[in-house]
Order: structure tokens, then sequence, then C-alpha cells
């Protein structure tokens, strides 16, 4: 957008009176401009700002996939302004994969915990009548009850036919405009228990224990099968992956410190290895997006196109071998040491990194488990 030339001789600044040099006050930064303006000039300004962001994202997407390194060496160098800044790179990258990574996880249902189906009326729907579906579920609950039989997993197996059933029934008392049935309780010795530190607060004990009743609830949920059990991992799930952003804001700066101890003697500065952590979550946030498409449009172009399966799996491990090999060359290019050096240190930071990863990964899944 063309700027009209103005000359700022005389004009001094709104807020510390500084003589003005150009738009913006070199001594506070404010802006010669006022925010008083027609609402057609606010409109100009927002599609400067969009179309200046978005000019800034084609300069950085494709050099953050296709050149290791290069957008860490660029920002070490001063040649910031083109690109989007690490961190909110990376974050925004994140958001996007996970988002990605729920749906998908959404679709396919991993967690099953013996769950028995429940879809439709099942054997209650020849039952006309409320009374006979409550008649029906108390003969099938006393048949199960007879072959329920001993130990914990026949237990459970009596707990989940028990709720599929109570599914069914239910299904037909709504097609009926009846009320459901009642929830089955279900014995489990750990509802009793209390959590109880000594050396704790009195509220930090009872907000763990409220975190254990739920994780404690939520278990048994998703044991019982039907729709109990998959509203229950859905919530879960849901809460997961809301965690899982939070964990960033750990594992980011502790990645940092493991670049810095592994490179001790280069001396680089504690910021310059959180850049090169950013850049590198930045990239694999960014193969892991990549990956979910993948996932995604192999779903749903397979079952009408079976010959495009071969090239999409393709596809998925080369994805898989780029981002061992980026992370590698990122290394090596930032940090110019020779192939050896760089092949054992990035097989330690590896090893310490997934460490890392699992704690915080299993750190989310007990958030989630806690909702």
């Amino acid at each position: 957008m063309k700027k009209d030339i103005v000359s700022f001789e005389g004009v001094h600044c709104a807020n510390c009176s500084a003589p003005m040099q150009g738009e913006f006050c070199h001594e506070c930064g404010q802006s010669i401009h006022t925010v008083l303006r027609p609402m057609h000039h606010m409109v100009e300004d927002t599609l400067d700002m969009v179309l200046h962001v978005d000019g800034r994202v084609i300069h950085t997407l494709p050099p953050l996939f296709l050149k290791p390194g290069f957008l860490t060496l660029e920002y070490f160098a001063g040649r910031r302004q083109r690109y989007v800044a690490p961190f909110r790179l990376m974050f925004v990258l994140a958001l996007l994969a996970f988002f990605a990574c729920h749906l998908a996880v959404g679709n396919y249902d991993p967690l099953h915990f013996g769950n028995e189906s429940s879809a439709g009326t099942g054997a209650f729907g020849q039952d006309n009548t409320a009374e006979a579906v409550h008649a029906h579920f108390e003969q099938m609950r006393q048949d199960i009850e007879k072959s329920k039989g001993q130990g914990d997993q026949k237990g459970k197996r009596y707990n989940q036919l028990i709720t599929a059933e109570r599914d069914h029934a239910n299904h037909r008392l709504v097609e009926l405009h009846a009320p459901p049935m009642p929830e089955v309780l279900m014995d489990d010795d750990m509802t009793s228990m209390t959590i109880n530190i000594p050396w704790l607060p009195a509220a930090i004990n009872q907000s763990l224990d409220r975190s254990r009743a739920r994780f404690v609830a939520n278990v048994q949920e998703m044991r019982t099968g039907g729709d109990r059990a998959k509203v229950a991992e859905e919530r879960v799930i849901g809460s997961v992956f809301h965690a899982l952003p939070q964990t960033l804001f750990v594992l980011m700066p502790l990645f940092a410190l493991l670049l810095k101890f592994t490179y001790l003697f280069k001396r680089r500065l504690y910021m310059e290895h959180l850049i090169v952590a950013l850049h590198s979550h930045a990239f694999l946030f960014l193969s892991l997006l990549l990956g979910m498409l993948l996932y995604g449009l192999y779903g749903w172009a397979v079952p009408h196109a079976a010959w495009l399966g071969l090239p999409l799996r393709l596809l998925g491990w080369a994805l898989v071998i780029w981002s061992l090999a980026y992370l590698f060359l990122m290394q090596k290019r930032v940090y110019r040491q020779g192939r050896f050096m760089t092949t054992v240190k990035y097989l330690f930071i590896g090893w310490c990194y997934s460490i890392m990863a699992a704690v915080a990964f299993a750190f989310a899944a007990v958030l989630g488990m806690t909702n």
C-alpha cells in the first residue's frame, strides 16, 4: 500500500513531547497517527496487517520444512523481520497439529475396554410398552447374573454386558417416550479410598482426593462399555489434547537446557538453544499436521480409489524418514560439528528427549483422566 510522504519538522510526540523523526517516536515508540479516524482507514490498516502476516507465513513455512537450520541461522544473523517469530510459529503449528490429531483420534476408536455394541434397541425392539422393556431387561439381567462366575475379569465382563443391554433398553424407552432406566452401580474398592498425606495442607489433600475421584469415575465408565464408555472416552481424549499445549511450556525450556548441556563447550547463550528448540518443534508439529492430513486423505480416498493406498503410505513413511534426517541435518548445520560427533550427540539428545516427552505425555494423560 503506497503511503504519502509526510514532513515531520516541528512535530512532537503527543505522549512524551520528543521531536518526531518518523511515523513512530524514537523515545517511546508511539505512532504519530491517531486512532480516532474514519472506519475505512481502520479497514485499510487491518488488510495491510493481514497481508503482511500472510507474506511472512509464505516466507517461513517452505524453508521451515525444506531447509534444515535455515530459519535458525537467519534468526541468529539478525534477518528476522520477514519470518514469523519462533515462539508464535511453534505455538500455532502445535495447536493446529493437536487439533488435527484430536479429529483423527475421534474418528478412530483405539480405547476399547471390552466395550459391547450398544447401538440400537437390540433384543428390546419387539417390546411395545415400557413395562415390557423393564421386565425384559430384568429377565436378561438375571440370566447374565447366573453366568457371572468368579474372578475380576468375569466381573468386568458382567458389568459390560449389563451396561450394553441397559443402553439397548434405554434406546427402546426413548422410542416409547418413557424415562430411561437407572444407572448400573459398580463395585470398586477404589471408590472408598481417600488421599490424606500428613505433611500436605488440607486444601491440597482435598484437591488431590477430588482428582482421584474423577480419575476413578472415568476409569469405571470406560470399563462398563456402551454409550457411557464412549462419552467418557471422548471426554478424556478431549481433556488430554487440551492439556498437551500446556506441557510445551515445561518441555520446551527443558529441551533447550538439554541442548545447552550437550553443546556446553560451544559457549552459546541459552536463548540460542531455545531458538533451536522452538524451530525444531515447529518443524515436528508441521510434519505431524501433514501426517494427519495424509491420514485423513487415506481414509477418504482409499475406499473410492484403492490404488492410492500404496502412494499415500509411501508418502507417510517418507515424511517420517525426512523428519529424522531433518533434525540431524539441522543439528549439524547450526552447531557446525563433524558427522561423527553430531551423530553421537543426536542419538544422546534423542534418547533423553524421548524420556522427557514420555513423561510429559503421561502427565497430560493423567490430567485428562482427572477431568
